[in-house]
């Protein structure tokens, strides 16, 4: 019998992917910022058996009003997710076009900690001019810069989670050592616009690695461990897989779903009336949960894994959760995580030895 082939990830940021999804909400947009909507949200994905969370984040609101324009720091939910959760991956956005890389690994190593080795990183980048005005910072105009700052930024984070090798912190009382210095490496990085000494502050994290995703088109594919591919239709997503380059490969697929209270037209006709719903180039699900199954079914025969954006949580949430992922893992295409297990473990990726040890010298940090 076949292993099972898809990994499953849900983006969980706000109400959902639409503009308008809290006038949809179970709740009132007043709680959207409590640590029970965060908890709540984490755990029926994991209930449900999802592979990984996701969490969106910006230096700026996410929409504009009269919708709600609040958010809590997806670092800071992706850790108190973690502590209340025991076995999804957690992946918070951050974006590194003006944010310091060396705080960034530090934050990230953090959460892998706390997660006992589940977190991982979606890569992303600020595009927008006021953007560079909320950090302070000049501007980082254009695709090619904020590619740059993507790359290097990438590049120092990977080289001071390996600053610490794995067996750094010795805690010897009879010596009075907390660490080897000698195990202990400065990175020595020296980019375009700005260079790191390091060593890092925090020690490794469990993963060694924590899991990296990002577009190919903005992130080379040498520096991801999943790449997050788009196409409007499944010849689209096809290609783009072809060319993505990473070891594994996720395709983004926005949902509606039929509900027992309205059909996945109706709801987005619904909302349509307040706001449209962003076209961003990716594959548009609208309609019932079998034609889902379907659809992931044909999926799992390209990629490695699909994070989904519900058109509102609350909503398309429950229908995932009780129709979708059983019916998929009663045809043996998908698994939950175990307990226990890393991140990196579960979409079958190698834990890198530190490329400070002598025998991953010639390897690749990855």
């Amino acid at each position: 019998m076949p292993a099972p082939s898809l990994h499953l990830a849900v983006e969980l940021d706000g109400e959902g992917s639409h503009p308008a999804a809290w006038r949809r909400a179970a709740h009132s947009p007043d709680r959207l910022l409590t640590p029970r909507r965060v908890a709540g949200v984490a755990a029926v994905a994991e209930s449900a058996g999802f592979t990984l969370i996701t969490l969106d984040d910006s230096t700026l609101p996410p929409g504009a009003p009269p919708d709600p324009v609040g958010r809590i720091g997806a670092v800071e939910r992706a850790a108190f997710a973690a502590a209340s959760t025991s076995t999804i991956g957690i992946a918070p956005v951050v974006a590194l076009t003006y944010a310091e890389p060396f705080h960034v690994s530090s934050q990230l190593a953090s959460l892998d900690h706390i997660s006992a080795g589940r977190a991982g990183w979606v890569v992303a980048q600020e595009d927008r001019p006021e953007a560079a005005r909320a950090w302070g910072r000049p501007l980082v105009d254009g695709a090619a810069a904020r590619a740059r700052e993507s790359r290097d930024g990438v590049d120092v984070v990977r080289a001071l989670w390996d600053s610490w090798e794995d067996d750094a912190v010795i805690r010897s009382v009879a010596t009075s050592r907390y660490l080897d210095r000698d195990r202990l490496h400065y990175v020595d990085f020296a980019g375009e616009t700005y260079t790191v000494k390091g060593p890092a502050i925090v020690p490794r994290p469990p993963q060694g690695q924590l899991v990296v995703l990002g577009r190919p088109d903005t992130v080379p594919a040498a520096r991801l461990d999943v790449a997050l591919v788009a196409g409007r239709d499944l010849a689209a997503i096809t290609t783009a897989v072809a060319a993505a380059g990473a070891p594994r490969v996720f395709a983004e697929v926005e949902v509606a779903l039929d509900t027992p209270d309205a059909t996945a037209a109706e709801r987005v006709a619904d909302l349509g009336r307040h706001a449209p719903w962003p076209d961003h180039g990716r594959l548009r699900h609208i309609g019932t949960s079998g034609q889902l199954v379907a659809l992931l079914g044909e999926l799992s025969d390209h990629v490695d894994g699909v994070r989904l954006r519900p058109l509102v949580l609350d909503e398309d949430l429950p229908v995932l959760s009780r129709l979708v992922l059983p019916a998929l893992a009663e045809q043996r295409l998908t698994s939950r995580p175990l307990p226990g297990t890393s991140l990196r473990s579960t979409l079958g990726l190698p834990r890198p030895a530190s490329r400070f040890t002598p025998a991953a010298a010639q390897e690749d940090p990855r």
